[in-house]
């Protein structure tokens, strides 16, 4: 199944990490979404995001390997990659973002937002993931 999905990362600390590219970044405790999109298998994408044992490839892979991360939920839509940006660009208005994490082939500000309403996903027409990760 191809498509765009959001994951749902808790922080259970204040940490620092360094983020290929980007340098070291301050990531506050609190709940995150991270906009990605899989235009091969949103299934195969979300257990790469899952394990944690890989090569670091992409900003999230970075973050997903710190201890302090967790992946709570996982949010799908069937949909062209260019709607990956779109959610990307309406978060970017509503919600705090990590300036540059995850957009380095577009020209979002962001695909990492902090989340303060789990319910804004809803708005996008995204459906709940069912996982055998979680």
């Amino acid at each position: 199944m191809k498509g765009i999905y959001v994951l749902l990362i808790s922080l259970s600390k204040d940490i620092k990490l360094h983020i290929g590219s980007l340098g070291v970044i301050a990531f506050r405790k609190g709940l995150y979404a991270y906009v990605g999109s899989a235009q091969n298998s949103i299934d195969k994408r979300v257990a790469r995001h899952f394990s944690r044992r890989k090569k670091k490839f992409w900003h999230i892979d970075y973050l997903l390997s710190s201890k302090h991360a967790k992946i709570l939920a996982v949010y799908f839509k069937i949909a062209s990659k260019k709607e990956e940006c779109q959610i990307a660009r309406l978060l970017s208005k509503q919600e705090l973002f990590v300036p540059g994490f995850g957009c380095s082939d577009c020209a979002c500000c962001s695909h990492l937002f902090i989340v303060r309403n789990q319910k804004i996903f809803s708005r996008f027409g995204l459906k709940l993931m069912k996982s055998p990760h979680s």
